[in-house]
């Protein structure tokens, strides 16, 4: 594919992602891929971060290795000083940790972190409109204080629950421990694709596997 129909992919919009990412949404030659072509990327990186300029624009896009899963990104429109924080971030739940395909719970606080990182707060003057714009993968449109209110939250978890495995405790013991306790009325749930025991799980999955 030339640089030109990449960037245009085709007449749709142009789908930058990680190496990783691209090698979840294809198959091997013969099989049937998990996505359409149309919706697999056109332009993807293997560095840390990928520039490009669009519209007048220059956007960054940085790579998660080890977050959501093994191929998140972030993409910073610098002019209009938007993040999109794509799965990384998820007002509407806790953080979906998928630790079979590369996610870790101290890479997800280290995308937050990046996230917090790059934006900007409109303080001191709080009653004015004006900071860094961050869109979630799902949930309402936030800015840096509800980034660092959520990756507090999943740093305080984390924190509990490596405490009660370093006091030998199992992981059914640390679900009954309840360790999202104080957040599972805003973000838990106990039906539904991710529940809160499912996030749980990751955590403890996350923290105890061999390196």
């Amino acid at each position: 594919m030339g640089i030109a129909e990449s960037l245009s992919n085709g007449g749709a919009a142009a789908i930058v992602a990680t190496d990783n990412a691209a090698q979840r949404m294809n198959a091997p030659t013969g099989q049937k891929p998990p996505y359409p072509p149309a919706a697999q990327p056109s332009i993807t990186f293997s560095e840390d971060e990928k520039d490009t300029f669009l519209n007048g624009e220059a956007i960054q896009i940085f790579a998660q290795p080890a977050a959501h899963t093994d191929g998140d990104s972030i993409a910073f429109f610098r002019r209009s000083d938007v993040v999109v924080a794509g799965d990384i971030l998820d007002l509407t739940r806790f953080p979906v940790i998928d630790v079979a395909r590369g996610g870790s719970i101290q890479g997800e606080i280290d995308a937050l972190n990046h996230i917090i990182g790059i934006t900007v707060t409109e303080l001191p003057l709080v009653w004015e409109e004006g900071g860094t714009l961050v869109i979630p993968g799902h949930g309402r449109i936030c800015d840096e204080a509800d980034v660092v209110e959520y990756r507090d939250m999943v740093t305080i978890i984390r924190d509990i629950i490596q405490d009660l495995i370093s006091k030998g405790k199992t992981l059914e013991q640390i679900k009954q421990a309840d360790p999202t306790a104080d957040y599972r009325p805003r973000y838990g749930s106990d039906s539904g694709p991710w529940t809160t025991d499912m996030f749980v799980e990751a955590v403890y999955r996350s923290l105890t596997q061999k390196k």
